[in-house]
């Protein structure tokens, strides 16, 4: 059985807490490509509450059947009528089989309809423990995340480390991603963030795109590394190109100031209005503050005091006071449509923001930022 699709696992990383996209989107002068059937314990109750609450998450692989390429049919036709796939898959765990230990992982933390499995999250941790015994570098990914959700197992933020170090040490891109985040959060002894970096350095050559909008966003600001526009703009580029909506958010002021890239006004109300589209709440408050003040582009008060409107609804800081006084340069029946429109808005984030998202929360850059107040704070001392 093939190894397959990117999946979520539910865990609770710092403060906060898949991956493609198809649709291609030309800017002017630049193009960006983007966009159980058992009682369960008490323990097991509050861990499947956890799970589905989705405070965050770490990547999570799924070793599962390909619905089309192999179903369950041709398990079914390989083995005796009276064994059931279930059963012949928890025989071939038993007897050391890998793929098969990483298919009940998966079936048991989520459930599996077709097999009649219900989510089991001690079964779950159980048959990833014994793939990670293997020495696979996905299993020993996906059991570190186990530790770290305290999901199947007691939570234990050292074992989930210690996991995600060794899948990382295994060539495991996930798992140096995972480990980089915990490097720069604040939890216990493990704040590391020149080891962090270096994680996202190493990700990073695999095109991964969050390590590629980190290590970006690192060289953009200068963190654990020498500043540089040039990397950042490339790295949190092809992190835009994949239709990360964050990644645009910066993009789009590296366009408007000209950092590493000729200064376009153009291509940086593009890309923030790409991001827009997908709820980026941030570049709803910037495009709004562009196209009301008209400096930059055209002067817009109508979508302005849309952008405005949608925002205030998410919680933005001066959205509804900026949506209020826009309101007196509008015509009744503009007011009327534009109100129409804000309230008709839904956003369509894509499958890479979803899962930055859920995995590592809605600011991943907050965690570079806190480290460069940390290194202000010791300077000034």
């Amino acid at each position: 059985m093939k190894k397959t699709s990117l999946l979520l696992l539910g865990v609770v990383l710092a403060q906060s807490t898949a991956y493609a996209q198809d649709a291609v989107l030309s800017l002017t002068g630049d193009s960006v490509v983007t966009v159980n059937s058992e009682e369960k314990t008490p323990q097991e109750k509050q861990e499947k509450s956890s799970l589905t609450e989705d405070k965050g998450i770490f990547s999570f692989l799924n070793f599962w059947r390909q619905k089309e390429k192999e179903p369950i049919s041709k398990v079914q036709t390989e083995t005796a009528v009276e064994e059931s796939v279930l059963q012949k898959l928890q025989r071939m765990a038993t007897s050391g089989d890998l793929n098969a230990q990483m298919s009940l992982g998966y079936m048991y933390l989520y459930g599996d309809e077709a097999t009649k499995v219900e989510p089991n999250y001690k079964q779950a941790f159980t048959y990833y423990e014994m793939a990670a015994n293997q020495n696979d570098n996905i299993a020993i990914n996906n059991l570190g995340s186990l530790y770290y959700s305290g999901i199947g197992t007691a939570r234990d933020i050292v074992k989930a480390t210690q996991m995600f170090s060794k899948a990382a040490e295994l060539g495991n891109t996930e798992a140096m991603v995972n480990l980089g985040f915990i490097y720069l959060s604040e939890q216990g002894d493990f704040y590391r963030p020149q080891e962090a970096i270096e994680l996202f350095k190493k990700a990073s050559t695999t095109k991964n795109p969050t390590a590629d909008f980190m290590l970006g966003y690192a060289y953009y600001k200068g963190f654990m590394v020498e500043k540089d526009n040039l990397k950042a703009f490339e790295l949190i580029k092809r992190a835009a190109n994949t239709g990360y909506d964050e990644a645009m958010f910066i993009l789009s002021g590296m366009y408007m100031n000209g950092d590493g890239t000729p200064q376009n006004y153009g291509n940086g109300v593009k890309v923030l209005d790409l991001a827009v589209k997908q709820g980026n709440v941030p570049s709803m408050m910037e495009l709004g503050y562009i196209l009301a003040n008209g400096e930059k582009y055209p002067k817009n008060i109508y979508k302005s005091h849309i952008l405005f409107n949608i925002a205030s609804v998410r919680g933005a800081e001066g959205a509804a006071e900026r949506r209020d006084t826009l309101r007196k340069g509008l015509k009744m029946e503009e007011l009327l449509q534009a109100q129409q429109e804000a309230e008709a808005y839904k956003e369509k984030p894509s499958n890479i923001t979803v899962y930055i998202r859920q995995t590592f929360g809605q600011n991943v850059r907050q965690y570079i930022d806190k480290g460069i107040e940390k290194q202000n704070k010791k300077k000034i001392k």
